[in-house]
């Protein structure tokens, strides 16, 4: 299992992804299949109702998740899955914006762990890593043909005591996000986010 793993993740991500060199070729097939599931990805807020989602396939994701760039190599994350009615049921309750979590069989909330992160004023990069390991979750169900939706929590404060609360967490634990995942009901398409505008080169 651990090197079918390894060979998903591969395939999936681009930071992981084996350049296969090929003559007269200038990108290899899982380079392209890696900027494919950048590209096509897009939030899914509706889901089958009653399909669940395999322990595998989370273990997966998370390996994913985990395998997004840390500062320090600190990996000032954790990960709460959740997949009990109830339980997504006060997350939905605690969450404005996370209504998909009626649909969904499961959702990650992806953490900071204060308890790992870095001293004094670069304390805070734990949101540049958790939030690095958001996208590769998303990424990851992604080319899993699942889909799912990064719904923020931090820093709102009331979001993140619900968050707490549902979820019994320590202060030491804050909560960035609620990934509600299932299998995507219907299509969605992805936006178009490429504007040369926003780039600039070697100064504003």
């Amino acid at each position: 299992m651990k090197n079918v793993v390894m060979l998903l993740l591969s395939i999936i991500f681009v930071m992981t992804a084996c350049s296969e060199k090929q003559s007269g070729s200038t990108a290899s097939s899982s380079t392209n299949e890696a900027i494919d599931c950048i590209l096509t990805r897009t939030s899914v807020r509706r889901y089958i109702p009653g399909k669940t989602i395999g322990a595998d396939t989370v273990e997966i994701m998370l390996r994913a998740a985990m395998a997004a760039p840390t500062a320090v190599n600190k990996q000032p994350w954790a990960f709460v899955v959740v997949n009990e009615r109830a339980v997504l049921d006060s997350l939905m309750a605690a969450c404005p914006y996370a209504h998909m979590l009626e649909q969904a069989p499961m959702a990650v909330v992806v953490c900071g762990d204060l308890s790992k992160a870095l001293d004094g004023e670069a304390r805070d990069m734990w949101i540049e890593d958790a939030s690095a390991a958001t996208e590769n979750l998303l990424l990851a169900a992604h080319a899993l043909g699942l889909g799912a939706v990064w719904t923020g929590v931090y820093p709102v404060q009331e979001r993140m005591a619900g968050v707490r609360k549902a979820l019994s967490m320590p202060q030491s634990i804050v909560p960035l996000a609620v990934v509600p995942v299932g299998y995507p009901a219907g299509e969605s398409t992805p936006k178009d986010k490429w504007n040369p505008d926003n780039i600039h080169y070697n100064a504003w």
